[in-house]
């Protein structure tokens, strides 16, 4: 009687646990993405409300400060210095208020990410499938078509998801680069 040794169960094994725990760590990081995208939101729409706050208030302001300028007599250097403060508060203001337009970049960057996420998670089921394809008693041959199988259906993915992420976004800094929107 011969014994026969296939890899078989241990090459299913390792398919099967590589699938299942990479399956467990993307859906973690799928809700670490999504959990980011909500925060960032909030916050900026937060701050974009304060922002636009503090606008309305100086623009108030200066309106105050314009009647009270023309009821009293004010020196020309004193009126000159107070408009260029409040032209500066403006420009301030508004710098902030366009900085936080960065929202836009990193929802590309996250929705990106989780397409990336999804396209590792199929990369995964197939694993998974080709795992359950190989029968325990397998033979070498019938392991190795099952792994050119494999390999071929992930190299159809891995063009597949690089043909829909082909895009980047390029700026690197808010103050330079383009958007490439996906």
């Amino acid at each position: 009687m011969t014994t026969h040794n296939s890899l078989a169960p241990q090459v299913k094994e390792l398919l099967s646990t590589l699938s299942e725990h990479g399956e467990r760590h993307l859906n973690e990081i799928e809700t670490d993405l999504v959990q980011t995208n909500v925060l960032l939101t909030e916050a900026i729409e937060k701050l974009s409300a304060s922002f636009m706050a503090i606008h309305e208030a100086v623009t108030a302001q200066r309106h105050m400060v314009d009647t009270l300028l023309n009821k009293h007599a004010a020196s020309q250097e004193a009126v000159a210095e107070l408009r260029e403060k409040s032209t500066q508060i403006d420009l301030h203001v508004n710098a902030a208020v366009t900085g936080l337009q960065f929202q836009d970049m990193t929802n590309q960057l996250i929705g990106r990410t989780m397409r990336r996420v999804v396209g590792v998670r199929d990369v995964l089921e197939i694993l998974g499938a080709g795992a359950t394809a190989i029968a325990a008693d397998a033979n070498n041959d019938n392991m190795i078509q099952a792994l050119e199988k494999i390999t071929a259906t992930l190299k159809e993915e891995n063009a597949t998801l690089k043909n829909e992420l082909w895009k980047a976004v390029r700026q690197t800094h808010m103050e330079s680069g383009d958007i490439e929107l996906f």
